[in-house]
């Protein structure tokens, strides 16, 4: 989904500001108006209707069954075997939920009565280093995804990028990108990165082309790109990713999704594609673009991403927009019908086009859906349920029960290791640089070190995206690129310390989701400015990696003397009787990343609006379980408690 587009948007409740806004040129503004106001008036949807060509009704129901099926663009509309076809799908993405939970999700939605299941492909889950794929294990496996909506008689709208925004790490794309120093992302004319999609499309299209609805498979229809006209308005860029996909044997049907206003803007519209239009429901106005091609609803949204800081989770009210699209027979795409959680480093970030504004996404993807982030159905399930039962010609299968949920006694980790004593080896540079450049890191924490004599006025510039200063071995204070009332943003630091005395500087610094839309996603991490000592630039540093991934905590060596300073990793047991899925409870804490039994959850931070962490139940075991925390300001431990939602409800 475009985080940030010039489109207003549907089902959101929240009132328009000033009347109708303008469109912004800015991409954080663009989303702030469409997070803040409301589209068209229902009235005007049905006005939009009279001016189109009114959508065949479906005589039944046809379901993938193994064998071709012929998906047209015919009309306006879209034909399946020659005979009218209306999606009623929803969005859910298979790196976000646990892969033994798949098949209930998916059944979820077909309960709820859509007939279409949505997914984006995440690149940078797939293929960490260049030319290093993993297509098979975990939650990367989307092909079996695919093969599960099949046999639960769900079609598929495949969209595999390259770029997807989804509110993931730079929007998909692998941050090893970001290694080149020149990178322009999203454009043919920069060979790295036009290298990097080849390779990435070859990999995966030998799996899709058996996939495709032509071929047996359950893939009615490919995206090419996402959103693309909120970024670029270079047509012949995605007339080349068409290409790629029609050289592997996949011949479409293809789609893009956008906002209509980009559209029209940016003449990005790819002749012979339906188009999607994200949150419009102009459909007049896009079929004056699309001509013969059908138009529908690419995304409409049932809910909203949260950010770190924000005073709540977000939520929606579609069910009206919903009412009116069946009464329409307009063909959907709910974004989204279940979120799901960004494990591990996979939450996203957004940011004004001048970098300004830095917002990251929080762990949990929950997004307010109609399938809440453990697989529960919620009242909007119930709601849309109901309204698309009266307009499906079959009956609604019973709703799959969640998964089995748990609840523990709180327990109180104890300091396990310190971060000082599991340093790497330095490398030795001038001036800071990006983590990408220096290391080829894409996640985690970086350490610069020097000595100084005295103390002074420091300024550390370029904070990407939160660091913590040190002198002497003691905590100075820190620098948040994400701006909140709690939080200390100015790069301005004081530091203590007599004229004569020379001591050790040390600067750490953690990083959020680099940013997944707009223009500022050149979004390296680490420092990427100067820092500065009484307006001098301090030249000569150390610099350590701290990736924290797999291998660096493998050989974590367990702390040899008492916590006095932030940095400590917390260990824990957790005794259960039985596994389930739970929220681990992390009010108590700060800011940090929880493991449990080696599997990053996520980040967590006291700002919230999210305390707790979703932990499925099948990485949990009975007997021991073992939980580990690094909080970047506690030397103390804190009880962590459970639950079973997200949040109370009031």
């Amino acid at each position: 989904m475009a985080a940030w587009q010039s489109k207003q948007r549907i089902g959101m409740g929240d009132e328009k500001r000033d009347g109708v806004p303008h469109v912004a040129d800015n991409g954080m503004r663009r989303r702030d108006f469409l997070r803040l106001s409301v589209l068209a008036p229902l009235s005007a949807f049905a006005a939009c209707a009279e001016m189109t060509r009114p959508a065949p009704r479906a005589p039944v129901d046809i379901l993938p069954d193994g064998r071709p099926h012929r998906f047209q663009l015919v009309g306006q509309h879209f034909m399946l075997d020659g005979k009218p076809f209306t999606i009623h799908s929803g969005e859910m993405h298979p790196i976000r939920i646990p892969r033994e939970y798949w098949r209930q999700r998916i059944r979820m939605a077909r309960a709820m009565g859509l007939n279409t299941i949505s997914l984006y492909v995440m690149w940078n889950a797939l293929e960490s280093e260049p030319g290093v794929f993993d297509l098979v294990s975990g939650r990367r496996d989307f092909a079996r995804f695919i093969g599960i909506c099949a046999e639960e008689g769900m079609w598929v709208y495949f969209r595999p990028g390259p770029y997807i925004c989804g509110e993931w790490d730079f929007g998909g794309l692998p941050p090893y990108l970001l290694r080149y120093p020149h990178i322009r992302v999203r454009d043919k004319d920069d060979a790295d990165y036009m290298a990097a999609v080849r390779r990435y499309i070859a990999a995966i299209a030998p799996r899709v082309q058996p996939l495709m609805a032509v071929n047996g498979g359950p893939i009615l229809m490919l995206q090419i790109e996402n959103e693309y006209a909120s970024f670029g308005h270079d047509l012949a860029y995605l007339e080349i990713l068409r290409a790629l996909w029609q050289q592997h044997g996949i011949d479409g049907p293809f789609s893009i999704s956008d906002g209509l206003d980009q559209v029209r803007k940016a003449h990005t519209y790819l002749p012979g594609a339906a188009l999607g239009l994200d949150g419009d429901i102009d459909f007049a106005a896009a079929q004056d673009i699309a001509g013969e091609m059908p138009v529908w609803m690419g995304e409409g949204y049932p809910g909203w991403l949260t950010h770190w800081g924000d005073k709540d989770f977000a939520r929606g009210d579609f069910a009206a927009t919903l009412r009116k699209l069946l009464d329409e027979n307009r063909s959907f795409n709910l974004y989204v019908v279940h979120g799901g959680t960004n494990f591990g480093f996979g939450a996203g970030a957004n940011a004004h086009d001048d970098t300004s504004r830095f917002q990251p996404v929080i762990t949990s993807y929950d997004y307010g859906a109609p399938i809440d982030e453990r697989g529960a159905a919620t009242p909007d399930y119930h709601t849309f349920r109901a309204v698309l039962a009266a307009h499906v010609k079959r009956p609604l299968p019973a709703i799959p029960e969640p998964p089995p949920a748990i609840r523990f006694a709180p327990i109180t980790p104890a300091p396990f290791a310190l971060l000082w004593d599991n340093l790497p080896q330095a490398k030795r540079v001038e001036r800071p640089r990006g983590n990408e450049l220096l290391f080829g890191q894409d996640h985690g924490m970086v350490l610069y070190r020097r000595r100084i004599r005295g103390g002074g006025t420091l300024v550390v510039d370029g904070v990407r995206d939160y660091v913590l200063v040190f002198k002497g071995g003691r905590f100075v204070d820190y620098v948040s690129r994400v701006e909140h009332p709690s939080l200390h943003s100015n790069p301005v630091i004081t530091l203590p310390g007599n004229a004569g005395e020379t001591e050790t500087l040390e600067i750490l610094v953690d990083s959020f989701g680099h940013v997944g839309y707009g223009r500022a996603m050149t979004d390296r991490k680490g420092i990427v400015g100067e820092v500065l000592l009484d307006s001098e630039p301090l030249r000569g540093w150390e610099v350590f990696s701290l990736p924290l991934d797999d291998a660096w905590l493998a050989d974590l060596k367990p702390l040899r003397t008492t916590p006095t300073r932030p940095g400590v990793f917390f260990r824990a047991v957790l005794q259960l009787a039985r596994p389930g899925d739970c929220y681990l409870d992390m009010s108590a804490w700060n800011k940090g990343y929880l493991w449990v039994n080696g599997r990053l959850l996520g980040r967590y931070w006291h700002i919230g609006p999210q305390q707790r962490l979703f932990c499925p139940g099948v990485w949990l075991r009975e007997g021991d379980n073992d939980v580990l925390v690094l909080d970047l300001h506690r030397v103390e431990p804190a009880p962590i408690g459970s639950a079973s939602t997200l949040a109370d409800t009031h």
